[in-house]
């Protein structure tokens, strides 16, 4: 199998908040944890054994766009990643309706913007782009629709001009949660499930043109 995106050598790093930290120990910077980004590690590993890939796991639960910028330097350009992998902002979302803590899409996109420039332009990085989702299991949840589609509009709108590989996540999880259930994809509308977990791996290996039969 062969792939035009991931290059031999390459160390890939996948940041975000708690939904790719999902158990990695932080105490140990080679941990992947057990959620989507564990799972993209193993399978790329097995289907690029020729590639040599180093995987990190920089994820750090509750944070916000703002948050993640402000620990680039050392979770981010200091590792020197060769490809970058960014799912951030539902958090920004959640804490305008749990804490009544507005991020605005213009301030999420500066700050997702400063990320991902700085990676261009000092790493010369591949990007990948992971949509911020949520599939509703409580009424208040789909308030947030308001709060989170503009989020999820300047993520495409980012990936477009920075030419990045976009991981249509939003769309692929609220399919999925129609076929069945959002509880099974993500049991409380934000953190996935197992389940939630290998649908966002295999999406983002499709995306890179990791699996068989990807373009």
């Amino acid at each position: 199998m062969t792939t035009t995106f991931l290059r031999p050598g390459d160390r890939v790093l996948l940041t975000g908040d708690s939904i790719t930290e999902w158990g990695r120990d932080r105490d140990d910077p080679t941990s992947l944890g057990h959620g989507y980004a564990g799972v993209v590690a193993a399978l790329a590993g097995a289907r690029l054994p020729e590639h040599d890939l180093e995987f990190l796991n920089r994820g750090v639960g509750g944070d916000t766009a703002r948050l993640l910028r402000e620990r680039w330097d050392v979770d981010g350009l200091a590792l020197e990643p060769t490809v970058v992998s960014v799912l951030i902002g539902v958090n920004d979302t959640w804490r305008r309706f749990a804490g009544g803590t507005v991020t605005t899409a213009e301030e999420y996109e500066e700050h997702l913007r400063a990320v991902l420039t700085s990676a261009r332009e000092r790493l010369d990085a591949r990007l990948v782009l992971i949509e911020p989702f949520v599939v509703p299991v409580t009424p208040e949840q789909h308030l947030w629709r308001a709060d989170l589609d503009p989020r999820i509009a300047v993520v495409r709108r980012v990936a477009a001009e920075l030419r990045a590989v976009l991981v249509p996540a939003d769309g692929l999880v609220a399919a999925a949660a129609v076929r069945t259930s959002p509880e099974r994809w993500a049991y409380d509308g934000v953190h996935p499930t197992p389940a939630g977990h290998g649908l966002l791996a295999e999406a983002w290996l499709s995306a890179v043109g990791a699996l068989p039969g990807a373009a």
